[in-house]
């Protein structure tokens, strides 16, 4: 045990947090020893701070249990007990770009499920099986924040991972324009039917800055870095809606594409169950063995019965089928605080620590 990194839970009593704290329970590089959080639950125990508000299936950790939880704002002394931090914390996005960036300061890795430094030029935002070489743009954010080992790296937003790297795995195709309507489960918003019993049989078809997100954060993974900072890409053009529906965790997108090429079903399909990218190559803990797969089934995917596929870490793609108006249009799911929240960083923090940012202070 001595051996794993030292870890910190920024935010750890939220949503986001407690599935941090659910996936890294036995992770064999990882183990949680510090809980940070807003300053009504510093002092308490990590159960007492949940207690009645604990959202995962599994129970509490044993290990996390008896942690005392310390004050988030409390940088220096949270800062120096760890090897680096998750970001969960929830603030708005000015306080969590200074957190965040305080954090690098001490010279702490923070890797961050937030959204506020995914628009920040020099930090990378990563799908770690698309753009692993985003990575590189370290070096220069380093720089200007005046540190040797400290650093901030993002992941993307939820909504895109059901169907980002489907057209990823179609790049060589040139697809140039979607539109995308997305049908996002409740607990993107960090809600249980408890907390929401108003999304009980109900749609929302408002979900406040989605839409915008869901349109542009593919187009800076596709990019490239230059001049130390990350240039996004000019295409596919993506439109989107973006949908809340009553569903606790799935995300699902309907996708239509259009392409340059002209690609047969078959290609395509064979383009989906072969995309594998460095964590597949790596054999990192987290990674989905089976990154993407095509159901060919006519009501799939579905969430009650695909929504974990690879441990919630993978990709399910259906109804592919040629459009009267654009190529192709497909429907893709993907587990949205699993993949698309905490699961999603914790690939990334394991892809650093494979090439060499993240370790042992």
């Amino acid at each position: 045990m001595s051996e794993k990194l030292k870890v910190g839970i920024l935010g750890g009593t939220g949503m986001v947090g407690q599935r941090f704290i659910a996936l890294l329970e036995n992770h064999p590089w990882f183990e949680v020893t510090t809980i940070a959080a807003s300053p009504r639950s510093a002092g308490l125990t990590y159960s007492a701070a949940v207690d009645g508000r604990w959202k995962m299936d599994t129970p509490v950790p044993e290990a996390v249990k008896n942690i005392v939880v310390k004050n988030v704002n409390e940088v220096e002394q949270t800062a120096a007990e760890v090897d680096f931090v998750f970001s969960a914390v929830d603030m708005s996005k000015d306080e969590i770009k200074k957190i965040e960036e305080a954090y690098a300061k001490t010279e702490t890795p923070v890797v961050s499920n937030n959204s506020a430094h995914r628009w920040t030029p020099d930090v990378p935002m990563v799908i770690p099986e698309i753009n692993p070489q985003h990575m590189d743009v370290i070096q220069y954010q380093k720089k200007r924040l005046g540190t040797t080992r400290g650093f901030v790296a993002v992941k993307p937003n939820c909504s895109i991972q059901s169907y980002a790297p489907v057209l990823t795995a179609w790049m060589e195709f040139e697809p140039y324009e979607a539109v995308v309507s997305t049908y996002q489960a409740i607990s993107g918003a960090g809600k249980t039917f408890l907390d929401w019993p108003q999304m009980q049989g109900n749609i929302i078809p408002y979900i406040g800055g989605e839409e915008e997100k869901s349109e542009k954060e593919p187009l800076r993974i596709w990019g490239e870095i230059r001049d130390g900072v990350i240039e996004p890409a000019k295409s596919p053009l993506i439109t989107s809606q973006c949908i809340r529906v009553p569903v606790l965790n799935g995300h699902t997108a309907s996708v239509f594409v259009k392409f340059r090429g002209k690609p047969q079903k078959q290609d395509l399909i064979e383009k989906l169950t072969g995309f594998s990218g460095v964590p597949q190559q790596l054999g990192l803990p987290s990674a989905p063995k089976q990154f993407i797969q095509y159901l060919e089934e006519c009501d799939r995917p579905q969430v009650t019965l695909d929504v974990d596929y690879e441990n919630g870490m993978g990709i399910s793609v259906g109804r592919l089928r040629e459009d009267s108006v654009y190529d192709w249009k497909f429907i893709g799911l993907s587990h949205n605080t699993i993949r698309g929240a905490a699961g999603g960083a914790v690939l990334c923090a394991e892809l650093l620590k494979a090439q060499g940012y993240i370790a042992k202070k």
